[in-house]
């Protein structure tokens, strides 16, 4: 039941990003060329996204416990430091630079372009690297 309810939320979520035009890279650079063609749609589309979360973890988290696990798996860590700044900077620079985001290259798959492929494959390979570097930085930083 697990399985069929992540697969469910995962074509939820991806014909939402198709609907909503945010697999069209055009789309999501016009978003962020505000001296240019700016399109504050993803802002609208982010916007509503936003609402729909905050509302659904206040639904959620007010039961004692998920409907298909033993208990909430949430973060333990709340703190902002250099690495979470740097992620963060990283991909929104990602995202501006291909106008991909992790949510929108995987449905823009199957529009069978070389484009979200080549994205995908990339963000795989950086979260490799970063899997290996993690380790020695906080090792670093403990010392």
């Amino acid at each position: 039941m697990r399985l069929v309810s992540a697969i469910l939320a995962g074509l939820i979520f991806g014909a939402g990003i198709a609907i909503s035009g945010m697999i069209n890279p055009a789309k999501v650079l016009n978003f962020f060329d505000i001296a240019g063609h700016w399109d504050p749609s993803l802002g609208f589309v982010m916007a509503g996204a936003l609402a729909v979360t905050a509302l659904g973890y206040r639904l959620v988290l007010a039961r004692p416990a998920p409907l298909l696990a033993k208990r909430f798996d949430l973060p333990a860590r709340g703190a902002i430091d250099a690495r979470l700044i740097a992620g963060a900077v990283l991909f929104g620079a990602g995202w501006a630079m291909a106008g991909f985001c992790p949510g929108g290259s995987i449905p823009a798959i199957g529009l069978l372009r070389a484009e979200p492929a080549v994205f995908v494959i990339s963000m795989l390979a950086g979260m490799a690297l970063a899997r290996r570097i993690a380790p020695t930085a906080q090792g670093a930083a403990r010392a």
